[in-house]
């Protein structure tokens, strides 16, 4: 029986986050440049607007203010000016902001020159963090972790997390969850966190280069065995996110981008909305999904950015639920069900003259999952099989009267004389055919059942076809 896929978008203020790692401040001089310097052949900026914003793990915690969340902060800075204009801006956006002022560093400040919208130079200001013989931090962190629910640490590789054992320790103690976005190439550290979310050259650094992806995922599920992961997500850029967990296949969300401006702070985006939703009480699986759809939107601005609530709901619900897709959008919406754990069901056909029995045949399909696609035939592709005087109904008619249907939720239109390139690519669950053909004849079988999937044949009413109503109207 079908489930239910209405679910309401999650409620983010449940979510009590603590977030601990290398806090940074980013820093932006911004104007035009119209002249090369006479000095020296470089552009002059007219810097007309200075905007400082909070960097590293500083923006994790802005990610999750911006989304709702209750957020407490942790980390090291120095004792200057720039610390006083990062903690200013993490209490401005409601970040409960426990920052331990060192005096013999400063704090990190990221400097970039920007005009026309693209950066000419960065300056970076810091010193070597090296940890304190008596550092306060795991102390700390032990007793605030009982004002939440789930602890990320973001390591920029600047010295605050050097040591995270305890950190992970004090948390899995308590019965909290652990989310790390890692640097470096030892992640033996790492061992017994709940998630990392390390990029695929992050993860090539420490399990060596992967030159296919069967590779890249044998070592990645043994990386997150050796480490006692709970679950390991690997952001790929522009082929999206994978998911990799115990007992479990691969889950692969493709990405969510439609222009990438700018990647900087996408990790950040990532492991926030992931945070956000678990501690909302979401499954992984959909947490990911929406993670996914927040990174597509960051890197559509510039420099280190956020997402808000509303901007991440409209573009997760803006995946068409329902009506006709291209291939492209139909993989994407594909993705985003499956991530919700929701059974896929597929079938095909032409669909010319929509009666009674493709009515009930598609009623039962729909019965065997959550989500049914209808692939149907393109006219040259009717043609091809039916003959010249078909089809009665061009394409966008016929796909339009099966979108109409209340068990049909999404169509698309293929071109070959099969569907089976199509079906290998989305990978049902189930594949339907009516009952007047054999297994061994059925397009994308063979991908379906590899893919573990299952392939089915659903009786049909007897007299009720396409061609008995056309000749009927002929007088045949």
């Amino acid at each position: 029986m079908s489930r239910s896929t209405s679910r309401p978008f999650p409620d983010f203020s449940r979510a009590r986050i603590l977030v601990a790692g290398d806090l940074m401040l980013d820093r932006y001089w911004t104007g035009q440049t119209e002249r090369i310097s006479p000095e020296a052949p470089v552009p002059v900026v007219h810097v007309d607007h200075i905007e400082d914003r909070p960097g590293g793990a500083a923006n994790v915690a802005l990610n999750l203010s911006a989304l709702g969340c209750q957020v407490m902060i942790m980390g090291v800075t120095g004792a200057d000016e720039a610390a006083d204009s990062l903690e200013a801006r993490l209490r401005a956006a409601a970040i409960d902001t426990r920052l331990h002022r060192r005096a013999d560093v400063p704090t990190i400040t990221k400097l970039r020159v920007m005009s026309h919208h693209q950066q000419l130079i960065r300056l970076d200001f810091e010193a070597p963090l090296t940890p304190l013989a008596d550092d306060p931090l795991p102390g700390r962190l032990a007793t605030a972790l009982r004002e939440v629910d789930l602890l990320v640490l973001s390591d920029y590789a600047k010295g605050t997390l050097a040591h995270p054992e305890p950190l992970i320790a004090s948390a899995r103690a308590q019965g909290k969850r652990v989310l790390i976005d890692p640097k470096g190439r030892d992640y033996a550290r790492y061992r017994g966190a709940t998630l990392l979310t390390p990029n695929r050259a992050e993860l090539e650094a420490v399990v060596g280069h992967c030159t296919q992806d069967l590779v890249l995922l044998e070592r990645a599920q043994r990386l997150r065995q050796e480490l006692e992961l709970d679950a390991l997500l690997v952001t790929l850029g522009e082929r999206g996110l994978l998911l990799l967990r115990p007992d479990c296949a691969p889950l692969q969300l493709p990405t969510r981008a439609r222009e990438v401006f700018d990647v900087t702070g996408a990790g950040d985006t990532v492991i926030a909305t992931l945070a956000a939703a678990l501690g909302a009480g979401i499954e992984l699986t959909e947490a990911c999904a929406l993670a996914n759809c927040a990174a597509g939107l960051v890197v559509g601005k510039l420099g280190t950015a956020t997402v808000s609530q509303h901007e991440l709901a409209t573009a997760y619900h803006g995946v068409a639920w329902h009506g006709l897709l291209d291939p492209a959008a139909l993989l994407e919406a594909v993705a985003t069900a499956r991530a919700r754990n929701e059974r896929i069901v597929m079938t095909n056909g032409c669909f010319d003259i929509l009666h009674e029995g493709h009515v009930a045949y598609l009623q039962q399909a729909k019965q065997l999952g959550d989500r049914l696609i209808v692939a149907v035939n393109d006219d040259d592709s009717v043609r091809r099989l039916k003959g010249a005087e078909r089809p009665i109904n061009p394409l966008a008619q016929r796909m339009a009267v099966l979108a109409g249907l209340a068990s049909v939720d999404w169509v698309c239109p293929f071109r070959d004389d099969t569907p089976e390139a199509l079906i290998c690519e989305v990978k049902p669950d189930v594949l339907v055919k009516g009952g007047d053909y054999r297994p061994e004849e059925i397009a994308g079988a063979a991908c379906v059942r590899a893919n573990g999937g299952e392939v089915r044949t659903l009786d049909l009413l007897p007299g009720r076809s396409t061609t008995r109503i056309i000749g009927a109207l002929r007088g045949r």
